[in-house]
């Protein structure tokens, strides 16, 4: 599965040399010791392979093309499979990165975090990258004031375009950041730009600049280097504080729009082999032709002048025969120890081939209950916790079921689709679950504290009263009072809260 892929342009300090050098020095210095090859030296080898089999580090020069290709590969113990690949065009000066991750049969987990390659950033501190338009590729955010609103106002009303998406991110009603901007901009290294909006009072001004087209009050907007994507806007929900869950749905989508760019053969490490494979054998075919009419030649000449040789003549001519011979059958040897890699490389392809059609099966198996399309297609909302919305939606119908005309076409269509659907009545545990904690309510223990935040409630002090809001979204917020005053305060409360959150 590709879980990064984007092509940096870099300028001309860049060099074979100092390419290496960074490749060496992002090993030696990676701060995850289990992921270091120890003695990985390297004194200008063409091609060269350094590590263990499941650690190692390889490097293929393509001359013919100018590119230089490393791939890093580690096989964890529960059978997950991370490679990552750089692969340095000098003709053109761009660097292709690609992280993928696969798993072999015997593989324990099917997840796994991961953040985008270190290796970026030792190319940003060391000046490499070129800048994108007027906007430097950076792993930090990039501050909007009065002093350069212009940059995003002219990005908003289409006058000017960037290579690499732009995260646009506005202050909240308190002036606050809706997400963490620092991680927001260190996970999209390399992939996008983020800025951001120094102060609220900006709003105004850049209103008044591209006719209220811009996010404001803590939303955030993606800006395609395409015009013809639309741009997305994620809107900030909560009262207060910084949103998790958006920050990791922009994220989301910005590799999404990455990762689905389209990648010559030549900027992979499997393109650059195989094209390196194909040239020996064409050049090993050559000599091998050549060498097979050379000695047809020799051997019509030795035997046109054979009858005419002394005894000494004769032994001279067989020990050329014998040289010339031991030359053939050398150069047939280095012809077979290549074309036994290029199928070897052919296993390897087939290999990874499998391994994405299993892939591909996964994702079909997702839609199996479906004819062709999906029967609905997903709205801006998004989960608050996994299957939210999948639950909700069948819980709604589950219940409206209830109501139906009994043998009806209606009744069937929707007892279907909840059957075939994988009901897991999320929503209805969640439902019981706040009864049960709010039916003896006397005030807010720190038991019961804890047991309300583990069903997605955060609560505040508000006077005599706490406000509790909905994984923090401040549209589903309820009011419950600190001393209650009769027996059924906490069912009124849990009805209430019921009400927003289910």
């Amino acid at each position: 599965m590709l879980l990064f892929s984007t092509v940096l342009d870099i300028n001309s300090k860049m060099t074979r040399e100092s390419f290496m050098e960074l490749i060496v020095e992002w090993n030696a210095n990676t701060p995850h010791d289990e992921n270091r090859i120890p003695d990985l030296v390297w004194n200008g080898e063409k091609s060269h392979r350094w590590g263990s089999e499941n650690l190692w580090l390889a490097v293929e020069d393509y001359p013919q093309q100018s590119t230089v290709a490393v791939r890093f590969e580690k096989r964890t113990p529960d059978g997950v499979v991370w490679d990552t690949d750089y692969v340095m065009n000098f003709r053109n000066m761009k660097l292709a990165i690609r992280l993928d991750r696969s798993y072999t049969e015997d593989a324990l987990t099917t997840n796994g975090k991961f953040s985008a390659p270190h290796f970026i950033t030792l190319l940003i501190d060391k000046g490499y990258l070129k800048d994108d338009g007027d906007l430097p590729l950076l792993y930090k955010t990039i501050g909007i004031g009065e002093e350069n609103i212009g940059i995003i106002a002219d990005l908003i009303n289409g006058k000017t375009h960037y290579k690499y998406p732009v995260v646009y991110v506005s202050k909240t009603y308190n002036n606050d950041n809706p997400v963490d901007v620092d991680l927001l901009a260190k996970r999209l290294k390399g992939i996008a730009h983020v800025l951001v909006e120094n102060d609220k009072s900006t709003t105004m001004t850049l209103k008044d600049m591209c006719d209220s087209k811009n996010e404001y009050l803590g939303a955030v907007g993606i800006y395609y280097p395409n015009r013809v994507i639309p741009e997305r806007r994620f809107i900030y929900r909560r009262d207060a504080g910084v949103d998790d869950y958006m920050l990791e749905r922009i994220i989301r989508t910005v590799l999404q729009y990455s990762n689905s760019q389209m990648v010559d053969n030549l900027f992979t490490w499997q393109g650059v082999n195989n094209a390196l494979l194909l040239d020996r054998v064409t050049v090993q075919s050559q000599e091998r032709q050549k060498a097979e009419s050379a000695w047809r030649e020799a051997e019509q000449r030795a035997s046109s002048i054979e009858e005419n040789l002394s005894d000494e003549e004769e032994k001279i001519r067989q020990k050329v025969y014998q040289e010339l011979k031991a030359e053939f059958d050398d150069l047939l040897t280095i012809a077979d120890e290549d074309a036994k890699k290029l199928r070897e490389q052919i296993t390897e392809l087939t290999n990874a081939n499998e391994s994405l059609r299993f892939e591909n099966d996964g994702l079909r198996a997702k839609i199996s209950n479906s004819d062709s399309l999906p029967l609905l297609m997903s709205g801006t909302e998004y989960d608050l916790y996994p299957g939210e919305i999948k639950d909700l939606v069948l819980y709604t119908l589950s219940e409206g079921l209830k109501a139906m005309p009994e043998d009806s076409r209606r009744q069937d269509v929707v007892a279907d689709i909840i059957s075939c659907n994988d009901y897991q009545e999320l929503t209805e545990k969640r439902i019981e679950e706040l009864k049960r904690l709010l039916k003896t309510y006397d005030g807010m223990s720190s038991k019961l504290r804890q047991d309300l935040e583990a069903c997605g409630f955060e609560i505040k002090e508000d006077g005599k009263h706490y406000k509790l809001l909905y994984y923090g979204d401040a549209r589903y917020s309820e009011i419950m009072s600190k001393t209650p005053s009769d027996h059924r305060t906490g069912k009124i409360s849990a009805m209430k809260l019921i009400r927003v959150a289910f």
